[in-house]
């Protein structure tokens, strides 16, 4: 991949209103499709703000009606705030676009910099993100049997958000009543319009967590939300997180040799009939 740019759009008192960032996403996306300029990454903090996915359900959002800005990535809901830094990676890739292999070089870009403060984090099966694994529970009886009852607590089975796409050897199972409560550190809801991406990731380093409480976060019922703060058990700002991301987003996708997705004949025979539409794709993840 080419080198990347990054662009800081502000931070602190300078934080950015949403719909400024995303109407920025969309002209460094426009004219990196017209190869006016090179990959780019947009860095920043939001202003306090909800943002839905277009598989948000009603429940999941906040119930006593606070504004939500319905966005075009993937995913459900989330929050982003203060305390929180938020990348938009903007990268043009080969076609048929590998959705899932560009949501994984993300996530290993924030593995390592969690790494490097001291956090361990890893994947987890068929979700997006970065994530702290919880404890793992006790041994207890099985359920069943003369008068119990039998409950099937596998996210499997009707988490719309589990993504079987997302599974391999660095992926740890879901938490199906395996462990205490995962974490979940950084989300990652990505599109990609053009065969260009937009959206990207956004990283707890100190915000205040409680935002998340009025919202099912990226529609996970069975696990929480956590910050590098918490985990370490000290302030950390977004100031020092924010050179670690960049070296660790630059080893990543620099060094990144992107492979068009596999495709059949028959996608291929259907994308050639499909010429001059524009190509979308929005991951199976969530920011």
């Amino acid at each position: 991949m080419s080198e990347l740019r990054f662009v800081h759009l502000g931070f602190g008192g300078d934080a950015v209103e949403y719909r400024e960032a995303w109407q920025r996403q969309r002209d460094v996306h426009a004219a990196r499709f017209a190869d006016e300029i090179p990959d780019t990454c947009l860095l920043l903090e939001h202003q306090p703000v909800y943002t839905a996915g277009r598989r948000t359900q009603d429940s999941e959002r906040p119930l006593d009606g606070t504004p939500v800005v319905d966005v075009d990535r993937g995913g459900k809901i989330t929050w982003h705030g203060p305390g929180q830094l938020v990348g938009y990676p903007i990268l043009k890739l080969p076609r048929p676009v590998d959705v899932v292999a560009h949501v994984r070089r993300l996530e290993e870009a924030l593995i390592r910099t969690a790494t490097e403060f001291g956090v361990a984090t890893t994947r987890v099966e068929g979700r997006s993100g970065v994530w702290v694994l919880g404890d793992p529970v006790e041994e207890r009886p099985s359920p069943g049997g003369a008068g119990g009852l039998s409950l099937d607590f596998d996210p499997r089975v009707n988490d719309g958000e589990f993504d079987p796409r997302l599974n391999g050897p660095e992926y740890a199972p879901s938490n199906a009543g395996q462990r205490r409560e995962d974490r979940k550190l950084a989300q990652i809801g990505i599109r990609v319009a053009k065969g260009v991406t937009m959206h990207g990731f956004s990283v707890n380093v100190n915000p205040d967590n409680t935002w998340f409480d009025r919202i099912v976060p990226c529609g996970i019922r069975d696990a929480g939300v956590t910050s590098l703060s918490y985990e370490l058990g000290h302030d950390l700002t977004v100031a020092e997180v924010l050179p670690v991301v960049e070296r660790h987003l630059r080893d990543v996708l620099e060094q990144a040799e992107p492979k068009p997705r596999e495709a059949d004949a028959q996608a291929e025979a259907g994308a050639e009939a499909g010429a001059g539409a524009e190509a979308r794709a929005v991951a199976p993840a969530r920011a």
